[in-house]
């Protein structure tokens, strides 16, 4: 790693903490063996450019530092590279740090980039704009929209719990079609989430109890409750059954696994893509296997699971099969 150089993107807005003290700890541990190229973000500041740019005059290694946003930023930036990005999180949620099992303190993320060991995980597209963590449609796009900047702020991963709960005033049902390259499902939702990569916080990502970051596969989630003491349940549920690092299994929750996914929902539901609103649906999310180099520990693959079964109004048709081999599943 000695005299290797690399380009360190800083927040110095991110987060609670006092910026230039992070940032003195970050160069005592680093600047001993590495060439710190610093960078500091500026709101005008576009990440991605930013990164683009250190690789064209280059830089052997990405390092941001900062919320999910500027992590997220260089990470699409490095998509399709072979350049490693190192991740030194200081922001509110963390969520991608946390997805990837990186550590979240300064002091060990550092020594992680130092240790050297790297990671190749998946990235995705979401109608053609890059994505790391997940799309989500229906209530969670909902519910990041009414999570204010300044509640995030001020308020931190509660500012989405006090949001959720404010949308389940108005919770309503839709009906949705996901397309596979084996089969179409049409069922009624109150929430579907595309997920490459996602933190135990992001519940309504959670069906199969750990979203497989680099298996190839999207991991798609189907919550469908029929009434708000539903949802709350159904919440619950995929929260605690998550910490146990097991599969939901109630009947108003599914999940599946697939490269690519097409979805659309009557009516069109919001959309929001790795914490940002981009829109309504239709959607169309690819995985891209390996797109995206991190340092990052090594962790044991867990196996694919699908669970389907119990949702209301379901059917599932393969493509390559007849339309007798419909299945239907009704409301019980």
């Amino acid at each position: 790693m000695a005299n290797r150089s690399a380009c360190l993107i800083f927040n110095p807005v991110a987060g609670q903490g006092n910026a230039d003290q992070d940032l003195a700890l970050i160069q005592s541990i680093l600047e001993p063996e590495i060439n710190l190229d610093i960078i500091q973000t500026t709101p005008e500041t576009d990440v991605g450019q930013l990164a683009t740019h250190a690789l064209e005059q280059g830089a052997e290694i990405i390092i941001a530092s900062g919320g999910d946003g500027t992590v997220s930023a260089a990470a699409t930036a490095l998509m399709g590279t072979n350049i490693p990005l190192g991740v030194i999180s200081r922001g509110t949620a963390n969520a991608f740090a946390n997805a990837l099992d990186l550590p979240v303190a300064i002091a060990p993320a550092c020594e992680a980039i130092l240790a050297g060991t790297t990671r190749v995980v998946d990235v995705a597209t979401c109608n053609g704009l890059p994505m790391v963590l997940l799309t989500g449609i229906g209530f969670e796009a909902e519910t990041v929209e009414l999570a204010d900047r300044d509640a995030k702020k001020r308020l931190g991963i509660a500012a989405y719990v006090l949001a959720g709960l404010e949308q389940l005033r108005s919770l309503e049902q839709f009906e949705v079609e996901i397309e596979t390259e084996e089969k179409i499902v049409t069922v009624s939702a109150a929430a579907v989430t595309i997920a490459n990569a996602a933190p135990p916080t992001s519940i309504l990502a959670q069906g199969p109890a750990g979203v497989v970051f680099d298996d190839g596969l999207l991991d798609l989630t189907i919550v469908a409750p029929m009434s708000k003491l539903g949802a709350i349940a159904a919440s619950y549920d995929l929260l605690s059954s998550t910490l146990r690092g097991e599969a939901a299994q109630r009947p108003d929750i599914g999940f599946l696994r697939a490269k690519r996914f097409k979805v659309t929902a009557d009516p069109p539901q919001k959309v929001v893509l790795d914490g940002e609103m981009i829109g309504h649906t239709p959607v169309e999310v690819e995985c891209i296997p390996g797109g995206l180099t991190v340092f990052a520990p090594q962790t044991e693959p867990t196996q694919p699971i699908e669970k389907l079964e119990g949702l209301p109004n379901l059917t599932v048709t393969l493509k390559e099969e007849s339309s007798e081999s419909k299945l239907t599943e009704s409301p019980e």
